[in-house]
């Protein structure tokens, strides 16, 4: 029977994700959920990946902030063979974020530490149990950091770098990582923002996220076009880039 673990247990990117990976191969699949036991959404998140079509879902409690703890989470994971880990908990901030100094450390604490915090954890496990898949939720906002959202972005940076190169550290392991980085995804955290040119849905995440992870891709863009953009983006000047208005 073929593990799936998601760290962020009711993150509608990673839950999509799941749903296509279970959709896609049909072996007998169990699930684990980890996520906030105060999540509102858990009973929602379990249902949708049993009506997606996994044979066992479990539930982990998680918190990324709560760093101490990761290693009795990951302990409990391992217990068995996970052949994919989904990291996929995250905060998003915006342009006032760094105003509130509690907030800004929050977002810190969550997008980066937690996430290189966990990495470290899964990528020592994976590279143990001889191999597996593990997938990294990061951002457009992380190709070049925008004064717009300087704090959210920087951490999205921060976290892409570090999985980037965890990947390459861990190929000989026969360990594949996979950044993700879709643009702003339509769902809960979005809910009341106007939609931008460029968005994506989780669906449109979870596709081009499957389809790269059975290509041994090291990342993915969604939408594809972002391949073109983000190039232009990265090397206009900064006298240009400091002055857009997004």
């Amino acid at each position: 029977m073929k593990r799936i673990l998601l760290l962020g247990g009711a993150s509608e990117l990673g839950l999509a994700i799941v749903a296509e990976l279970l959709q896609t191969d049909k072996s007998p699949t169990a699930v684990l959920l980890a996520g906030r036991p105060s999540s509102a959404h858990r009973e929602q998140a379990l249902a949708q990946v049993r009506q997606a079509g996994a044979v066992r879902v479990g539930w982990l409690d998680f918190d990324a902030e709560a760093v101490d703890d990761h290693q009795r989470v990951l302990d409990a994971a391992f217990r068995e063979r996970v052949d994919v880990a989904i990291v996929a908990f995250g905060i998003l901030g915006d342009r006032q974020t760094w105003r509130d100094h509690e907030a800004t450390l929050r977002l810190v604490r969550t997008n980066y530490v937690g996430a290189v915090s966990v990495g470290v954890l899964l990528a020592q496990r994976l590279a143990a149990q001889g191999g597996g898949q593990l997938v990294a939720l990061s951002s457009m906002a992380g190709e070049r950091v925008r004064r717009t959202n300087l704090v959210y972005g920087s951490t999205k940076a921060g976290m892409d770098g570090f999985y980037l190169q965890l990947g390459v550290e861990l190929a000989d392991a026969g360990v594949q990582v996979l950044v993700v980085r879709p643009g702003l995804a339509v769902g809960r955290m979005t809910a009341g923002r106007r939609r931008k040119p460029l968005s994506t849905t989780p669906e449109q995440v979870a596709r081009a996220t499957v389809r790269a992870l059975a290509a041994g891709r090291p990342k993915v863009r969604v939408p594809a076009a972002f391949n073109v953009i983000s190039v232009i983006f990265r090397n206009l000047p900064a006298a240009v880039a400091n002055r857009l208005p997004f």
